[in-house]
């Protein structure tokens, strides 16, 4: 009896671990897999390497360039896709001198198949995963082709209304039955601004979604502005929580246009919710 005992103890005991083991393990797996970047609009008032070492002191290791920054106090030359070798090289290496990665590039607007090339090359050459644009209908068909080609995505963004991609049904209708590599980027700012539920914009964008402008603003309308995140009416625990229920595995690019000269703080409270908020999310 005493035997019969002692194995049924020592098996209860590996039962135990096991079940123990896989709770742990599968609370490990469900963490969401998240990339937080910043736009370099953020930093408009200042060159592209000051914007870098805002994001150094912010702890970001991506970030989403826009094509009008100032290289450097010394160098007057921009971040543009039609940049000169040179130019793409200080790029780079001022990329590499803060150890940050150009992610994505936006909001770019191609002329024509031609101008796009250039686009997508300059893309490659600095490692972008996706381009944030805003593009003419009758491009979509040569664009689909370039991102299978390129290996790089295009991430619709929304302007507020009017302007053609302002909600997500307007995006649905030019992305849905195209690449995988072609979707949103849902500018959750501009939703509100133009009147908008972003938790429902979301939704209806599921399965699309490549990148995302996160914000949480002070009001809705036009005029709104940029609060730090958990402090205005954008309800950003009930993004975040949509987004991990889809298995969102994009970039959040940050995008804070208020307080120009001196947003860091701010951004940095934003961070700290951020972190706070996506690692307790169920």
């Amino acid at each position: 009896m005493k035997n019969k005992l002692s194995v049924l103890f020592i098996v209860l005991l590996i039962f135990s671990s096991q079940s123990s083991f896989i709770i742990q393990k599968s609370s490990s797996a469900e963490a969401p897999d998240w990339k937080l970047a910043y736009q370099s609009f953020t930093f408009k008032n200042f060159t592209f390497e000051e914007g870098l070492q805002k994001a150094k002191e912010l702890g970001l290791d991506y970030v989403e360039a826009y094509r009008a920054q100032k290289l450097t106090a010394e160098n007057s030359k921009q971040t543009h896709f039609d940049s000169d070798e040179a130019t793409l090289e200080e790029m780079k290496q001022l990329l590499n001198k803060y150890q940050i990665k150009m992610i994505n590039y936006g909001v770019v607007k191609g002329k024509n198949q031609q101008e796009w090339k250039r686009i997508f090359e300059f893309a490659r050459k600095m490692g972008v995963e996706t381009l944030v644009a805003e593009l003419e209908p009758s491009q979509f068909d040569f664009l689909e082709k370039l991102c299978d080609e390129y290996n790089i995505n295009i991430a619709i963004h929304n302007h507020p209304q009017p302007s053609r991609y302002w909600e997500p049904d307007s995006v649905l209708k030019y992305v849905s039955g195209r690449s995988h590599r072609i979707g949103a980027c849902a500018d959750v700012g501009h939703w509100v601004r133009s009147g908008l539920n972003p938790v429902e914009c979301l939704k209806k964008l599921e399965g699309r979604i490549i990148s995302i402008h996160f914000k949480d603003l002070n009001e809705n309308g036009r005029d709104a502005h940029d609060v730090p995140w958990g402090t205005g009416i954008s309800n950003v625990p009930a993004m975040l929580q949509e987004l991990k229920k889809q298995g969102f595995k994009g970039v959040f690019s940050i995008e804070y246009e208020y307080n120009w000269d001196n947003n860091v703080p701010e951004i940095a409270q934003s961070i700290e919710y951020f972190n706070k908020t996506s690692a307790n999310l169920k």
